[in-house]
């Protein structure tokens, strides 16, 4: 699979820079895992981290969720991988996961994101639910959200270079 990534222009206005840069970061994380086989995706980082490419993709599925449809849309949505007891499982149980199941998953909260922060009008809007006892606008999430991939896609990376060689942005 081709993956495409746009680089973000230099000068647009605030909302659709960011939307930029997060659909770059969104893009990157999918590059790094692009022609890889299943127990690629599988492979921890060191010992006893249970780090992986597969874990990453799960975990911003979990984390696409939790800010645009818990916190921005008031949604009642649960978690994907993990539960309760297990609040890791995005990145523990992958031994078994199926990635086409699960980059199925993290594609769709990727677009229902867009389309959820596509119906807030500006980004001083708040969500309908705070976190910690705080209102937190959309400008919040989308920089929050740029730093976390931002942070998982440099993750991502030495797991690639870990697993084949390959490195790059």
């Amino acid at each position: 699979m081709a993956v495409e990534r746009t680089e973000p222009g230099y000068r647009r206005d605030e909302r659709a820079m960011l939307e930029a840069w997060l659909e770059y970061h969104r893009a990157t994380l999918e590059l790094k895992c692009d022609d890889l086989t299943v127990d690629e995706l599988r492979e921890r980082s060191v010992p006893p981290s249970s780090l992986s490419l597969l874990g990453l993709v799960r975990h911003m599925a979990e984390v696409e969720r939790n800010w645009f449809r818990r916190v921005l849309a008031d949604e009642d949505a649960g978690y994907i991988f993990c539960t309760d007891d297990d609040l890791d499982a995005d990145f523990d149980r992958v031994d078994t996961a199926n990635p086409d199941e699960d980059f199925a998953v993290w594609r769709a909260e990727c677009a229902r994101a867009r389309d959820n922060a596509a119906a807030v009008e500006s980004l001083d809007d708040v969500g309908r639910r705070q976190r910690r006892g705080e209102d937190v606008s959309l400008r919040w999430i989308y920089v929050h959200m740029i730093e976390e991939y931002a942070r998982h896609n440099g993750h991502a990376d030495l797991l690639r270079e870990r697993i084949d060689g390959a490195t790059g942005e």
